[in-house]
């Protein structure tokens, strides 16, 4: 049977969002439903709300960054109990047998994971709906659980900004041994920072902006370079393992690439789209150095993020909001006016 419940949504393109009642789809042997307590608000929410990707489905209720307490389980859920503290990401389904998914990579699901909004279900293709609502039902296999001890609003943002940059972390095993850096100090770099310095790394923050330097550090980077002025990018030349850019932007990134070490990476995270200018690759075949991209994170290693920011205490850097302040919120994340993420108490959306 389905439940009418209360939500946020973005009735078009051009419209504030707005409370919207809404149908959650029935629930199955293997779902567990979710009361939502926080849910963080990505750029993502903003985009589909006012339909840049051009493929939005209205009403569209956004949020894929949601904290909540399981009220109750389908009868072969066996890993989540009422009242658990769990997390839900990006993603609710994938094909689950398409090789990226047997080798626990559903973001890459050959078929597309099915998004936790403005996306159809696999089973009944009804529309995907986020969690600016007030529940959420979600199969046991895409739930997260929750360490004890970790501020749930603080870790709201892990489900999103936090996987974003862990994934390429771990994938070019940044450790103790690793020069890191970060371009941009926003929701995603200020994570980046946290987590490369919790690896172990020596971390640097690339930024244009000079007044970002006591931030930064005390976030956890060991260098600031303004990436504007020239002699500070000669003194690092040569430096890095692996850089994480998380502008989300056409940029030019071949002021970056000398900055490489031999073999080391350079990978997006917060922009798609065509590069402006060209990238040179005179710098990546004298150096064999690399251009790559990195989307999210799998169900396990987000898993992994949310027990190592347990043990180490790490959260997002947050402000919290009432639901009615939303379209406020997306204004200010516009003008980049958030130290870093913005997270919705949703004790408020009955206000």
């Amino acid at each position: 049977m389905t439940t009418t419940i209360l939500g946020y949504a973005a009735p078009s393109a051009t419209a504030s969002l707005a409370p919207f009642h809404f149908n959650r789809r029935a629930t199955r042997t293997d779902d567990v439903v979710i009361e939502i307590l926080y849910c963080g608000v990505c750029h993502s929410d903003l985009h589909t709300a006012r339909n840049d990707w051009h493929d939005t489905v209205y009403p569209a209720v956004p949020g894929h960054e949601i904290i909540g307490k399981v009220l109750s389980v389908g009868s072969k859920v066996s890993r989540f109990k009422a009242g658990d503290h769990v997390g839900v990401g990006c993603m609710v389904d994938s094909c689950q047998h398409c090789q990226p998914c047997q080798q626990g990579h559903e973001q890459y699901c050959e078929e597309f994971p099915t998004l936790t909004y403005n996306a159809r279900d696999r089973q009944d293709q009804t529309l995907t709906y986020g969690g600016y609502s007030e529940q959420i039902v979600v199969s046991e296999k895409f739930v997260l659980n929750m360490p004890e001890g970790l501020d749930l609003a603080g870790a709201a943002p892990l489900l999103c900004a936090g996987i974003t940059t862990w994934s390429p972390l771990r994938h070019w095993k940044v450790g103790s041994h690793s020069k890191v850096a970060v371009i941009g100090l926003g929701g995603l770099g200020h994570m980046g920072l946290k987590l490369a310095k919790a690896l172990g790394a020596e971390v640097t923050l690339f930024t244009r902006s000079p007044g970002k330097e006591d931030d930064a550090r005390r976030l956890g980077a060991d260098h600031v370079v303004l990436s504007g002025d020239e002699q500070q990018m000669l003194s690092v030349r040569g430096q890095f393992d692996l850089i994480i850019d998380t502008v989300p932007y056409v940029h030019d990134l071949n002021p970056y690439l000398p900055t490489l070490n031999i073999s080391g990476t350079l990978v997006l995270v917060g922009y798609l789209g065509p590069l402006d200018p060209f990238l040179n690759s005179a710098p990546l075949v004298l150096g064999r150095k690399s251009v790559a991209g990195s989307l999210i994170g799998g169900i396990a290693e987000t898993q992994e993020l949310l027990d190592f920011c347990g043990k180490h205490g790490i959260t997002s850097d947050i402000e919290t909001i009432d639901m009615q302040n939303i379209n406020d919120a997306y204004e200010r994340m516009l003008k980049s006016d958030v130290k870093y993420r913005f997270v919705i108490d949703m004790s408020t959306l009955k206000k």
